[in-house]
């Protein structure tokens, strides 16, 4: 497989942890999606994942639901999406991950798909809804031909055998979930759930770890960044974004002030 951005982040970053952001396309207004994604690129966040819009997205919670239900509400499509990242991806150095349900896909076409992610500069996708069976056999050979990685989730309900399984077959990083419930906020993670990356970690996997869901200040980002490659945070970015009125700069300086020793 050639090297994508993603490759290129962990395979350089030595020591450093990596930090990475989600945003729902289009929830503030449909058309700050180049903002939000240079400004982020400007203050030094590492990746970015960009949320596509759908109308029943199982994985997350109340936030990002109505974060979605607004960007559908503003007009944001798929087509709209990759017509914007076309645009900026020449001043884009970091990678892009589309994060997206199987449907919005499956209706654009997974072949449309693919080659339009890598003609918007997108390095990798998530599908939190795609059943490993039709990754392998289905989404991956297209994947591959285009260039993406292709990120698969993991919990603490997968088993060893599941886990090492996605490891293998799989290339960019793994997507950690802290817990088995949605998206959303937590103070700190329980004994339970860093005994989780503590088993994960004893795995020795190939493929470099990233922990999302519950992150959103010191304590559970130093915990993520304790236990894997580095951190994705998801819903205290988005409702800092809806607080700040759109406005990236601020939600970062409020998202910086809260995950600050």
């Amino acid at each position: 497989m050639n090297t994508n951005k993603i490759n290129e982040l962990f395979g350089n970053r030595g020591d450093r942890k990596i930090l990475s952001l989600y945003f729902c396309a289009g929830a503030t207004d449909k058309d700050d999606t180049a903002k939000v994604i240079l400004t982020m690129q400007k203050r030094g966040i590492d990746m970015i994942e960009v949320g596509i819009p759908f109308s029943d997205p199982l994985a997350d919670g109340p936030i990002i639901q109505t974060a979605a239900t607004k960007a559908l509400k503003n007009g944001m499509s798929l087509k709209l999406l990759f017509s914007q990242l076309k645009e900026i991806k020449d001043e884009v150095m970091i990678p892009l991950v589309m994060m997206g349900y199987l449907n919005p896909i499956l209706h654009y076409g997974i072949e449309d798909f693919c080659k339009s992610c890598k003609e918007s500069g997108v390095s990798g996708v998530i599908i939190p809804d795609l059943p490993f069976a039709d990754y392998l056999e289905t989404f991956k050979p297209v994947a591959d031909k285009y260039g993406q990685r292709c990120i698969m989730l993991i919990s603490p309900e997968t088993s060893e055998e599941r886990i090492r399984m996605i490891d293998e077959h799989t290339d960019g990083f793994v997507y950690m979930v802290s817990s088995a419930s949605t998206t959303g906020s937590k103070d700190k993670f329980d004994e339970q759930t860093l005994e989780y990356f503590r088993n994960i970690n004893s795995m020795s996997l190939h493929n470099p770890r990233m922990i999302g869901f519950g992150i959103s200040n010191a304590q559970t980002l130093n915990a993520a960044f304790d236990n894997a490659a580095g951190a994705i945070i998801g819903s205290k970015f988005v409702s800092l974004l809806e607080e700040c009125n759109g406005n990236p700069d601020e939600a970062l300086d409020k998202l910086f002030e809260r995950i600050k020793e």
